[in-house]
């Protein structure tokens, strides 16, 4: 029996890094239905969250899903189905680039709170700050 553990922090974000996701409510139903859909396809996703333009996954791969089949499932089918649900006015769509690093088991935990807390972290320090402080550090 394989045995993979193997932990991802995948942030993506929308195209143009335009406002889609612009309130709670509908954020909430998108986070909800990444997780269920990933789950369908048999990807555990610990935690998703994230604010108007980007979101972020702690993502435990499967031996049989590398991180770009993974982004592509979970982006790809998110957005056909907010387009789908009428949710939005515009159509909806990720960037196609995404950001994805290892997390070990030491950094787990952080990791985990720092996505479940999204929505505090953003109201002090806008995304384009962040990310750009994330391609520095990697």
């Amino acid at each position: 029996m394989s045995f993979v553990n193997i932990n991802v922090h995948m942030v993506f974000t929308t195209k143009n890094r335009y406002p889609f996701l612009n309130n709670l409510e509908l954020r909430k139903k998108m986070w909800r239905h990444i997780k269920e859909n990933a789950s369908e396809k048999g990807i555990y996703i610990a935690v998703v969250n994230g604010y108007m333009e980007h979101c972020h996954c702690l993502v435990s791969l499967n031996r049989s899903h590398s991180i770009q089949e993974t982004a592509q499932l979970i982006k790809g089918e998110s957005s056909f189905w907010i387009n789908k649900s009428g949710l939005l006015k515009e159509k909806f769509q990720w960037q196609n680039e995404y950001f994805a690093v290892s997390v070990g088991d030491s950094e787990y935990k952080n990791v985990l709170n720092y996505i479940l807390n999204q929505e505090k972290h953003h109201a002090k320090l806008p995304f384009q700050d962040e990310h750009e402080s994330l391609l520095e550090k990697f």
